[in-house]
């Protein structure tokens, strides 16, 4: 008998404080003005959220996730699997999601990370699809993404601009009729040297010289051809549709990784698809990474955008060069 999965239910969490770009110009304007001022006009971002020093990931995760929870009218012990996406992790080891499965009191749940940046939440949705299709103790199912990169960053760095904090959740469950369709994936490891963390792991262990010259933060080193995105959302777009037998037309939603407005303009105008069913979210929470579709996701339904019978279709895109696109029908 084929097991399907479906969404259920979506939770949201941003922390309090309120970092608007006006902040942000004022202390980085004068040793970098056009950098600023270009990032100011064009990726749509207004202002971003960052938490309490004393907070990390998995406190972002524990709040989304009991949102949705109450949504789906499930208790934490209900859970059979956590699965937490993020590239901004409490720790290198343990896994994130072990904390997250130990703060929600989770007690009956497995858990495990998906780390590939800005494509986990898609990727985890995926995975998670996929091992509750093949086993049948698995019904209940929590996929999350958050980002905490700014307290990975240095906040005198340009790139500080990007870098909301946040966690998107959903509840996948057990269904009669598919939810989840289907997912796609690409990546292009050749840019894996152009933006990220690089010090702190077995390439180059932490030191105190690595430290003291900022390696184990994160860096924008060389920045990404603008193509990248522009050439690969939809070319990815339109693999899942071949391969999962849907029309672009039939496409009431699309959520890009909510980094570039321009570029999600572009890919929209690509794909031939009006900007109306591109939802967007970075000018209220700024870029937020690992978080970011499934918190768009819940934005959207939140407002009553995403109807029942609705089809969906997410597209993650980080450093790596990783890209993940998957679809799912709302019910």
């Amino acid at each position: 008998m084929t097991r399907f999965s479906a969404i259920t239910a979506t939770g949201l969490y941003v922390p309090p404080r309120e970092v608007h770009n006006d902040v942000l110009r004022a202390r980085l304007v004068p040793s970098t003005p056009g950098f600023i001022n270009k990032l100011d006009s064009r990726p749509g971002i207004m202002r971003r959220w960052h938490a309490e020093p004393d907070k990390v990931t998995s406190d972002l995760v524990v709040a989304a996730a009991a949102q949705a929870l109450e949504q789906a009218g499930l208790q934490p012990t209900d859970l059979d699997l956590i699965v937490v996406g993020t590239d901004s992790p409490d720790t290198m080891t343990p896994a994130t999601s072990v904390f997250v499965q130990h703060k929600l009191g989770a007690t009956g749940a497995g858990t495990f990370d998906i780390g590939c940046a800005c494509a986990s939440f898609p990727t985890g949705l995926a995975t998670a699809a996929g091992i509750m299709a093949t086993n049948s103790g698995i019904n209940n199912v929590l996929v999350a993404g958050a980002y905490m990169m700014q307290k990975l960053a240095d906040h005198n760095d340009p790139s500080i601009f990007f870098y909301g904090d946040g966690a998107g959740a959903v509840i996948l469950q057990s269904s009669q009729r598919p939810g989840y369709l289907g997912s796609t994936f690409y990546s292009d490891g050749s840019l894996a040297r152009n933006w990220g963390i690089y010090s702190g792991g077995t390439l180059e262990p932490a030191t105190h010289e690595s430290i003291d010259a900022g390696r184990t933060n994160v860096r924008v080193v060389d920045r990404y051809p603008p193509e990248v995105n522009r050439e690969q959302w939809p070319k990815i777009v339109r693999r899942l549709a071949a391969e999962n037998h849907f029309d672009l037309g039939e496409v009431a939603h699309f959520i890009f990784t909510q980094v570039n407005r321009s570029t999600i303009e572009e890919a929209m105008e690509d794909l031939g698809q009006p900007m109306e069913r591109a939802h967007m979210i970075m000018d209220r929470y700024g870029y937020t990474g690992s978080a970011c579709i499934p918190m768009a996701l819940h934005d959207a339904a939140a407002q009553g955008l995403i109807k029942s019978g609705d089809l969906v279709v997410m597209v993650g895109s980080g450093v790596g060069f990783n890209l993940a696109a998957t679809a799912v029908r709302w019910q």
